[in-house]
């Protein structure tokens, strides 16, 4: 996702970027590592109910052990942190690399305690995911940004922090619809989601709402700056790859009833923010090759 931004749209708009590729290579790294370190220290905490909701996903337990997972974690983290700081001092900004250690501390409280509370752990991690778009522009855009330059790169700021929204309000969504898929084994632990407390019905009911709202600003883009610049590429791209799923996504929301159904609509949620994202180089491209 952090590649595409950089060279399918900060690169072709030629804007002065902060961050050597070799940079930002480690910018994505530390993303990378710190995201990883997350992922681990969520398997340890929650062995109890993927054995109960996926069984067949289980590695924490069952082929490493919780010391050497914990080890695992903790490397991770420290290097991915680590990363950050060095790059926050490579950009003359080492107060940035403090937006690396709350990332990291935001994951071990999510998956330790902030997971439990319905509805917010499903916001921390649709956060995050928007940060790590957000992290683009604090890092290869900010430190450049002078007055000579300040509209042309607050538009390119602009542009990310629309990307941003896009995927939080997605992986919202999602988080939302696999809490409904785990609804049996997240109850068994007594883990208070919001499908266990409102049920399943109501909770897919929220989902489509929160769902509708994107689509409906999508064709809303599609007609007023896409089809007013006569940028086709970009409308057949977006019409088959990002709002077509959508529309699926929302009639599979709201009909779904068996736990595979909300398997797939998760599935499908992620590449819909795969796609999305990977619009921005489609319409790019084609905003500099329309004519």
């Amino acid at each position: 996702m952090q590649f595409i931004f950089r060279f399918g749209y900060l690169e072709p708009i030629k804007i002065p970027l902060s961050l050597w590729l070799w940079q930002y290579a480690l910018l994505v790294l530390s993303t990378v590592l710190i995201a990883a370190g997350g992922y681990v220290i969520n398997d340890i905490m929650d062995q109890d109910t993927d054995l109960e909701n996926h069984p067949e996903k289980v590695i924490v337990g069952k082929y490493i052990s919780e010391s050497k997972a914990y080890t695992i974690y903790v490397t991770l983290t420290i290097i991915g942190v680590g990363l950050g700081f060095i790059l926050a001092n490579m950009v003359n900004h080492p107060n940035l690399g403090v937006l690396f250690v709350l990332i990291a501390t935001l994951l071990y409280f999510y998956a330790t305690t902030l997971k439990q509370i319905a509805l917010l752990g499903n916001i921390i991690v649709a956060l995050l995911l928007a940060f790590s778009v957000l992290i683009i522009g604090v890092f290869d855009i900010f430190p450049n940004t002078f007055e000579v330059n300040r509209e042309q790169m607050l538009l390119a700021f602009a542009i990310l922090f629309d990307y941003a929204k896009f995927a939080f309000i997605i992986n919202l969504v999602r988080e939302i619809i696999k809490d409904i898929e785990d609804i049996e084994g997240d109850n068994s632990q007594g883990i208070k989601t919001l499908p266990v407390l409102i049920g399943a019905q109501k909770t897919s009911k929220i989902a489509f709402v929160l769902l509708l709202l994107p689509t409906l600003y999508l064709l809303y883009y599609l007609n007023t700056y896409l089809f007013n610049n006569n940028l086709y590429l970009g409308i057949i791209y977006m019409l088959i790859f990002v709002i077509a799923p959508l529309i699926f996504a929302l009639i599979k929301i709201w009909s779904a009833k068996e736990k595979a159904d909300y398997s797939l609509i998760s599935s499908l949620l992620k590449w819909i923010i795969f796609f999305g994202i990977l619009s921005i180089a489609i319409v790019t491209y084609n905003t500099k090759h329309h004519g």
